[in-house]
């Protein structure tokens, strides 16, 4: 059996200059692939929020959502309205899979996704905000014009190829996120072996090679091989000789943090991200006959090709630079917190906090204890009470509810002990401070008592 060349025929000359090969085409294969993987990782990300009830617990039964700054404005839906929100973003997804209406679906799917993270911020999650970033960079890739409807019902659409800058946009944003969760471990406590070496502890039943997890050789087995894989993924991806064993190296780190911690979707869906560093024709080796058609390549650069060039250098220095500013904040941003968020510092600490709350009525002089519970869901509080601005954002809504009740001038304050990664629990906030009072947005936080060290 004959089988037909599966590369695009080359017909004209290429772009010079190193814009011009911003624009090249490369295949379109890799990307199509992705744009499946993906709205079928969501569809089945959606489900599971049915499966485990999760959007009453999240965003029905809570009197009070703790918005970020700025976007406090945002609220949940009644309770019909959020499980309809999840319904459409169920479909939605399973649209994105079969590029189906694509261009409609896709930023109605980004929307709808960035107001589910804007509505509470003590459900922060690093997956979360990647999978915003990626549904609004999929809304300007041509990500459909591969194995969808929106080609076989447009035939004028259909394409076997795509501008490498937008194959190369993904990768990056890939790379950042690896990269920086590499970087974000180049911290004492990681390279000491903390706090995996309490995670594995407490995980000796795992199958096999639990009995092996209280070794110092597997801790820091566990500690260094994340921070290499985080830091050289993307490179040892690219790179032909170590593409095959930095893709099994990295598909088998992502199916342990499966099994061995809670974070949902993440390796799922950075196992199907890994796949855009490979050559993009590469599904086209899985099935023979999807050979792609002869096409012409532009011979020189247009002149909104270079607008398009400042806007990925210009996207890519923000991604760059966020994750960079808690260099700007003084002390250790997994104690402060400050930094922490878009920064891609995952799985770096473990906190152990016990907090008391206390009221005073300044008229009076009367000063009484509180019980966060009762002015939050617990699995709230439990996300507040390690974070120092998050505890202001509980101390305000506190003393708002108090006022309502009739109470007059207050001041909350707080006791608030905490571990971090094994220490011995220290005061992470001043307890003479008025919580309630501090305000938003200030460059420093000197109420923030410093980690000390030992």
């Amino acid at each position: 059996m004959r089988v037909r060349s599966r590369r695009a025929t080359v017909i004209d000359a290429p772009l010079p200059s190193r814009l011009g090969r911003l624009f090249a085409p490369v295949d379109l294969a890799s990307l199509a692939v992705f744009r499946i993987a993906f709205g079928l990782i969501m569809f089945w990300e959606v489900l599971r929020y049915f499966h485990y009830g999760w959007i009453d617990r999240y965003w029905v039964d809570p009197v009070v959502n703790f918005g970020y700054p700025g976007f406090e404005w945002v609220r949940a839906w009644p309770r019909s309205g959020m499980h309809l929100h999840f319904v459409v973003l169920g479909l939605l997804a399973l649209c994105i899979a079969a590029g189906f209406f694509y261009r409609v679906i896709i930023p109605l799917f980004a929307l709808g996704f960035t107001y589910i993270f804007f509505l509470d911020q003590t459900r922060y999650l690093n997956h979360f905000y990647l999978i915003i970033l990626l549904s609004f960079l999929l809304c300007i890739v041509p990500a459909h014009k591969m194995w969808s409807p929106d080609a076989r019902r447009h035939p004028e659409l259909r394409a076997d190829t795509t501008p490498a800058w937008t194959l190369w946009l993904l990768r990056a944003q890939i790379a950042v996120v690896y990269f920086f969760g590499g970087v974000a471990k180049l911290n004492g406590d990681w390279l000491r072996g903390e706090p995996m070496r309490m995670w594995l502890a407490d995980r000796t039943e795992f199958p096999v090679i639990g009995r092996f997890f209280t070794e110092e050789s597997t801790v820091y087995l566990f500690s260094y091989g994340a921070l290499f894989i985080d830091l050289l993924a993307p490179a040892l991806l690219l790179f032909g000789p170590t593409r095959v064993l930095m893709f099994g190296a990295v598909t088998l780190f992502h199916l342990l943090n499966y099994r061995l911690f809670t974070i949902g979707i993440f390796p799922w869906l950075m196992i199907a991200a890994s796949l855009l560093f490979l050559p993009p024709e590469w599904p086209r080796r899985l099935f023979p006959r999807s050979r792609s058609q002869p096409i012409t390549i532009r011979s020189k650069v247009h002149p909104h090709d270079r607008w398009i060039a400042a806007g990925l250098a210009l996207y890519l220095a923000l991604q760059v630079l966020i994750p960079l500013r808690h260099l700007a904040y003084p002390g250790n941003e997994s104690w402060t917190e400050e930094g922490h968020r878009f920064a891609w510092h995952m799985k770096l600490r473990d906190k152990s906090t016990a907090a008391r709350f206390f009221a005073t009525d300044s008229n009076s002089d009367q000063t009484w204890e509180l019980d966060p519970e009762d002015f939050a869901q617990d699995w709230q509080v439990a996300h507040i009470v390690d974070r120092p601005h998050m505890l202001v954002q509980l101390a305000r809504h506190m003393r708002d509810v108090l006022r309502n009740q009739g109470y007059g001038h207050l001041e909350i304050r707080a006791e608030v002990m905490t571990s971090l990664n094994g220490r011995a629990p220290q005061l992470l906030v001043n307890p003479r401070v008025n919580l309630a009072g501090v305000r938003s947005g200030a460059p420093s936080a000197p109420w923030i008592v410093p980690l000390r060290d030992g």
